[in-house]
């Protein structure tokens, strides 16, 4: 037919386009990812998945002349009852220099209008990937069965937003993105119906790092950490990851063999600064982690607990970089459960 359909990432959200000869055509669709693109053989229709931060990846299609779309499956959510599920709605907040951060917030359906709830801050790894809006057990969780409201924010780094952003937090910049976090706890403080006073982060391998980095700047205003697999030294985690990682990972991050890079780490590293860590933090790593090393997490949680704070952990003897297998994530999730609901509660 000579029709070119394709998609672009507009703030992690899909578009999806049909591009005929010199016209370009958006289709209108809910906020959501969309995959596998597909003409139907007659070329009248294109077919697709769609998943949503309220709703499982299903078979969708869109009429091209009409722009009708039609959803043909529904996920099996086991047992649950998909109404209940909440949406994730797209915020802005201005950050220390005047940019604009995105991110996305859930917010628990049960909240009484008059009772402000508690937040987790949820930041993603990489640190050059992005919270898309996507389907996620984990939020629905916190968010439905805990009452919390879960903000995912796409800090000064993360993908998705051209080069500029993604460049914004490398080698000497790294705390930048850090301050966004800041800057999103001034967004929250004024938000009448979120509780600034109880605010969690959470984050995994570089989002661990954030989290701990958090912990160090803000820990005044954040009342407990969740570090899964995450860095808390530069220095040592460049010394120490795989070697086929290395190079990558300084062109990222900065050269700790560099002195002033390294004096740059030594004022920036958490493992540094955990005399500054007043919040409560549980700490999970694999003991078998490739990517960052498990001494990683023993390193923070020695020193923080030598400064006599208490220190939750979950070390897992047959997990490496995340907690792939079923029994270890499901205990995991739930110590980070019962650890919330222990630092959030009024």
């Amino acid at each position: 037919s000579g029709n070119v359909a394709f998609t672009t990432n507009e703030d992690g959200g899909s578009a999806l386009y049909l591009l005929t000869g010199a016209e370009r055509r958006r289709f209108e669709l809910p906020l959501g990812t969309v995959a596998g693109i597909e003409f139907s053989p007659d070329g009248r229709q294109l077919g697709f998945t769609l998943g949503r931060a309220d709703q499982p990846a299903d078979a969708h299609s869109v009429d091209l002349s009409s722009g009708q779309l039609t959803r043909w499956t529904y996920s099996e959510v086991g047992g649950l009852d998909p109404a209940t599920f909440v949406g994730a709605r797209l915020i802005r907040f201005p950050s220390f220099d005047g940019r604009e951060v995105p991110a996305y917030v859930f917010a628990p359906r049960q909240a009484a209008p008059s009772r402000k709830v508690p937040v987790l801050i949820d930041i993603h790894g990489g640190p050059e990937s992005q919270y898309r809006p996507a389907f996620n057990g984990i939020d629905q969780f916190f968010c439905q069965e805990l009452g919390f409201a879960v903000v995912r924010p796409n800090v000064r780094g993360s993908a998705g937003y051209g080069k500029t952003y993604l460049r914004l937090d490398n080698a000497e910049k790294r705390e930048d993105s850090v301050r966004d976090i800041g800057a999103l706890l001034d967004w929250i403080a004024r938000q009448p119906e979120l509780d600034a006073s109880r605010v969690a982060v959470m984050g995994g391998s570089y989002g661990g790092y954030m989290t701990l980095a958090s912990l160090t700047n803000f820990g005044e205003r954040i009342k407990a950490g969740v570090d899964i697999v995450g860095i808390a030294s530069f220095r040592s985690f460049l010394k120490n990851t795989s070697s086929y990682r290395q190079d990558l990972r300084r062109a990222e991050y900065g050269d700790e063999r560099d002195p002033r890079m390294r004096e740059f780490f030594e004022r920036i590293d958490p493992l540094e600064n955990a005399g500054r860590i007043r919040s409560s933090l549980l700490v999970a790593h694999g003991r078998n982690d490739p990517r960052v090393p498990f001494s990683e997490a023993e390193q923070i949680v020695a020193k923080v607990r030598a400064t006599g704070r208490p220190v939750w952990t979950v070390y897992a003897d047959n997990e490496g970089h995340g907690f792939a297998k079923r029994p270890n994530r499901d205990y995991l999730t739930a110590v980070i459960a019962l650890f919330l609901q222990s630092a959030l509660k009024e």
